[in-house]
């Protein structure tokens, strides 16, 4: 693969939040699953383990996971951001406010935004989620490594015509998760990734975010 056609794939991804309920192919999932299994993780360690819901499953997922999110109390595996500050808090807001425009949720309607948000435990109506989770024992460097698996994840299904959203909304309710699922305490539950085929006519998928210059975020030595 080309540097241009890297960055056209890179350029087509983008988080979908709006999806049509036809199902992946499993062989197309798992071509996904093994692409992004080629990343490179501390030590070959390869901490990722993923469940993965279809069909039925979904749907009683979705259905639970929207009964915690309305119900439950938060308590994440991992600490979420203590606050998001400067330009990460910029960053945050055109992302949140280009999202709102898109759908028609007017600024201060706390109504309308509470029941966007809440798409997130709906999984946009997608028809896959997988749940990925490390060993705790390897700590941030695990969770690191999960990362980069997460990002091949996202442009593997890509390169398929298959549309992603990386959600930590999901990873809120970490006990839920757990117990849900059955997956040990030893294991920390990073995120979640819905996925499926994009509803294109949806207007939630309407916009794109931008990416800022080189020079904001490198500094360059020598």
């Amino acid at each position: 693969m080309s540097i241009a056609e890297l960055n056209a794939l890179l350029d087509k991804r983008h988080s979908c939040r709006a999806f049509l309920p036809d199902p992946v192919p499993q062989e197309q999932i798992a071509q996904i699953v093994t692409s992004a299994s080629r990343v490179p993780s501390w030590c070959n360690s390869q901490p990722w383990q993923l469940i993965i819901t279809s069909g039925d499953e979904t749907d009683r997922f979705r259905d639970a996971m929207l009964n915690e999110a309305e119900n439950g109390t938060p308590a994440p595996d991992l600490p979420f951001p203590t606050s998001y500050s400067g330009v990460y808090q910029d960053r945050r807001r055109t992302c949140g406010w280009a999202l709102y425009d898109a759908v028609g949720v007017k600024r201060g309607n706390r109504e309308e935004s509470a029941q966007q948000m809440m798409q997130n435990f709906a999984l946009f109506g997608a028809p896959h989620c997988a749940i990925i989770s490390s060993p705790a024992e390897l700590g941030p460097y695990g969770a690191m490594d999960c990362g980069g698996f997460v990002t091949a994840f996202a442009l593997a299904a890509q390169a398929l015509g298959v549309a992603t959203i990386p959600q930590a909304a999901l990873a809120t309710y970490s006990p839920f998760l757990h117990q849900y699922f059955q997956i040990p305490d030893d294991r920390l539950i990073l995120c979640a990734i819905s996925f499926g085929y994009s509803d294109t006519d949806h207007p939630a998928n309407s916009f794109r975010t931008e990416r800022a210059a080189l020079g904001d975020f490198v500094d360059w030595r020598g």
